[in-house]
């Protein structure tokens, strides 16, 4: 009998060990939400110009736009111009969103006036349009009246000081964008440059983003 209770004394104070154990060994896991992802993205080739046309002395090009993921950070296919894979579309000065005519996505935009790095969250009231070719774009269109202005003495685009896209992309999280330039280097061209340098440099996108995977309009 004694031996019996020894072994069962044993066996107890062993269960004991075990539970101390396996609760100090436990560990808390804490889920953390995505932080914002900052980009810059030089040179995005926007249906650069091919030539001269002969008979007008207009420029020509392509056609084609450059599809793109703000999501992933990274030029997608002119096959997949159907999907859901890209968020933002540029063509000349043109810049679509997957969304409304443009796209099968829950894209839209609009344009905040101010500061990126001030504009930490995202108004409540603001309004995400879609585009609704060829009556209007999300992401107005025309000199002085979305994110450039049009030199035409001097034929040279330049980014509107304080003009903000804000973004929400085909999978409906946000994004903001600032053009930086319009031009191939990230530099907006001199007045003086060659006409030949104005033609062929121009359409190359240098812009700076912030993106937020979690799905809220902080950034």
């Amino acid at each position: 009998m004694k031996k019996n209770l020894n072994s069962i004394a044993i066996v107890f104070l062993f269960a004991i060990g075990l539970f101390s154990c396996s609760k100090s060994d436990t560990s808390t896991i804490v889920m953390v939400a995505p932080t914002p992802v900052t980009a810059t993205v030089k040179d995005l080739m926007a249906d650069t110009v091919l030539g001269l046309d002969p008979k007008s002395g207009m420029p020509y090009s392509a056609g084609k736009y450059t599809f793109y993921s703000i999501e992933n950070n990274k030029i997608i296919s002119n096959a997949d111009s159907a999907s859901n894979k890209w968020d933002l579309a540029f063509a000349s000065t043109k810049i679509l969103i997957n969304g409304g005519t443009s796209g099968s996505g829950l894209g839209g935009a609009f344009i905040y006036k101010g500061l990126f790095d001030d504009l930490k969250t995202i108004p409540v009231d603001s309004n995400f349009n879609v585009d609704n070719s060829p009556a209007s774009f999300a992401i107005t269109t025309g000199s002085g009246k979305g994110w450039y202005t049009y030199d035409g003495a001097n034929n040279l685009i330049t980014p509107i000081a304080g003009r903000v896209l804000v973004i929400k992309t085909a999978s409906g999280k946000y994004a903001k964008i600032e053009i930086l330039s319009y031009y191939k280097g990230g530099v907006t061209l001199s007045p003086s440059a060659t006409d030949a340098d104005k033609l062929t440099k121009q359409r190359y996108y240098t812009f700076r983003y912030t993106y937020q995977p979690n799905g809220t309009k902080t950034f």
